[in-house]
């Protein structure tokens, strides 16, 4: 279930109250007339199934509530109410598969953000990748892969493609290109330092590397298991089960390609170089691709599911 605050104009208060009523899968309203104060207005609570959320924010929008007014939205975790099952049970469709299309667009322009934490966090796990590929270390790998945030842009690329948010896929791509383009070049002074400190050693990037061979060396599989981890983390994203993303963090080849990149060009080692920018970008298009077709499925499947209801 979801939670709607609202904050109405006192004009549009009946309008508002005869929306919600009209929609099904809707519980628990209340109505506190001109307890809002900024904006002034009437107050207006309600319950919601997740299912029927999306229907009904975008009736409110329509009204333009989120320009004279407001919209807040919370997820219930735990409510204990025979009019909330009933609610539940009376929306079209299942609560887990149902998409929050306002909800989505929110996450990932926050997700997708270039700030000082995100670059922050993208670099640490490049340089921490980078001491897993020098030391042939699994563990780092799939530590920097965790720490790694740059699933938020790609979401949020993929978001803006199927929603037409041009903004959104701006700042996106500026996120993805200038996060990872920083993380590099930090990563190679990096390389050099440890170099300098005699912590890394050429013959560690080009030894035997059974455990990390594969983050400059693509191959159908890494394309293969970039779409399948779009797909789980669009899906992890749409149902509200962010546990998954990392799940997702940690089998898609980004972060530690870039970083045998830094290192690699760090010691003039061309063919590693090519070899994990191509691994870097492979995987960055699959999930694109993968994230892109599974938000249109998304959308065509709960188009379809309204359109059998209404008739």
């Amino acid at each position: 279930m979801l939670h709607l605050r609202l904050i109405t104009p006192a004009e549009k208060t009946d309008e508002v109250v005869r929306k919600i009523e009209n929609t099904v899968g809707t519980a628990h309203l209340v109505v506190l007339p001109g307890a809002a104060r900024n904006p002034a207005g009437d107050v207006v609570l309600c319950d919601v199934a997740r299912e029927a959320g999306d229907g009904l924010l975008a009736s409110l929008r329509e009204l333009e509530l989120d320009r004279t007014g407001s919209i807040a939205v919370e997820n219930i975790d735990l409510s204990l109410s025979r009019r909330a099952d009933k609610a539940e049970e009376e929306a079209p469709g299942e609560g887990a598969d149902a998409v929050l299309w306002e909800g989505l667009t929110d996450a990932t322009h926050e997700e997708s953000t270039l700030s000082v934490t995100y670059v922050a966090f993208i670099t640490l796990a490049t340089m921490i990748a980078a001491c897993g590929v020098v030391l042939d270390n699994a563990i780092l790998i799939v530590g920097a892969m965790a720490v790694g945030p740059e699933f938020g842009p790609l979401a949020g690329i993929c978001t803006a493609l199927v929603q037409r948010h041009p903004r959104l896929a701006w700042r996106s791509v500026i996120a993805l290109l200038v996060g990872f383009a920083v993380a590099m070049a930090v990563t190679v002074g990096f390389s050099l330092f440890m170099d300098a400190a005699g912590l890394f050693h050429k013959s560690g990037l080009e030894g035997t590397r059974p455990n990390t061979a594969f983050v400059y060396a693509p191959d159908a599989f890494s394309f293969i298991v970039a779409v399948l981890a779009g797909i789980a983390g669009t899906l992890s994203l749409t149902s509200a089960k962010s546990g998954a993303l990392v799940g997702v963090a940690i089998s898609v080849t980004t972060v530690p390609a870039a970083a045998n990149a830094a290192v690699a060009l760090a010691y003039g080692d061309t063919g590693q170089t090519l070899g994990s920018t191509n691994q870097l970008l492979l995987n960055l298009l699959g999930i694109v691709v993968a994230g892109t077709l599974t938000l249109l499925a998304q959308k065509h499947f709960w188009k379809q599911q309204r359109q059998t209801n209404t008739d």
